[in-house]
């Protein structure tokens, strides 16, 4: 089904004249608008499978564009331009260079989920969301989100150590997303606590940071684990 929708056509081939009578017929402004052609041939085939391999994208080629997830879609509401109807549709033909022109708000997805659960074919909008913008990340097309900071540091602790430590975690990911080590909300926090927890706690927390505490035997297990999760980035991204 094509896209007829005229926010999504390119200024500059909308053409109409704002005074303009044929055979002495006035068809002045919209009732004369015509929409020059196009030709397409930067599409790649397999962009929709490259999708469906990021978890969330499993579903895309289910859609038939009937455009609930759009219509029922939060951001929509606040802004026309965010539209997953629309960049499902250029997922499934290959258009990658189209996509590009809306990767500065497609990350702006709330995860609401009204898409997900008004879909009728399951297609799951907003894991297509997420999943493009994370194609979008590992590509360089995009710089990385807060949130996938996080998760890259989270996981990184625990394929290293077979455990977290909260203070790690965190200084880690300040590190990940260069933003200051030291900031106010976790001056006042650590204030709070000394006052809130015995002498014993506040100690052993204070250990942990400086001896990282790993789980016993974990050496081995870390290793192969991580060697796993490597294994199945490469199949999932290139297979």
């Amino acid at each position: 089904m094509a896209i007829h929708e005229k926010t999504l056509i390119d200024p500059d081939r909308i053409l109409q004249h704002d005074h303009l009578v044929v055979d002495g017929v006035d068809v002045s402004g919209s009732w004369n608008t015509m929409i020059t052609p196009r030709t397409l041939t930067d599409y790649e085939e397999n962009f929709e499978k490259i999708i469906q391999s990021y978890s969330g994208g499993e579903n895309v080629h289910r859609c038939w564009q009937c455009g609930s997830c759009t219509n029922s879609c939060t951001m929509y509401a606040q802004n026309v331009d965010f539209n997953p109807r629309y960049w499902i549709y250029l997922i499934r033909l290959g258009l990658k260079a189209e996509l590009m022109k809306d990767k500065d708000i497609i990350w702006q997805c709330v995860s609401c989920n009204k898409c997900t659960n008004i879909c009728p074919k399951d297609v799951r909008p907003e894991g297509v969301m997420k999943a493009t913008a994370h194609w979008m990340e590992d590509n360089g097309l995009t710089p990385k989100t807060l949130s996938t900071h996080f998760d890259e540091e989270f996981t990184h602790q625990c394929i290293e150590f077979g455990r977290i430590e909260d203070t790690e975690v965190m200084m880690g990911f300040y590190k990940r997303s260069n933003q200051p080590l030291v900031q106010a909300w976790i001056v006042e926090f650590g204030k709070r606590l000394s006052k809130g927890l015995p002498l014993g706690q506040l100690a052993k927390m204070g250990m942990n940071v400086v001896f990282r505490p790993k789980t016993k035997s974990w050496g081995k297990t870390g290793e192969v684990l991580a060697e796993y999760v490597k294994a199945q980035k490469e199949a999932a991204h290139h297979g």
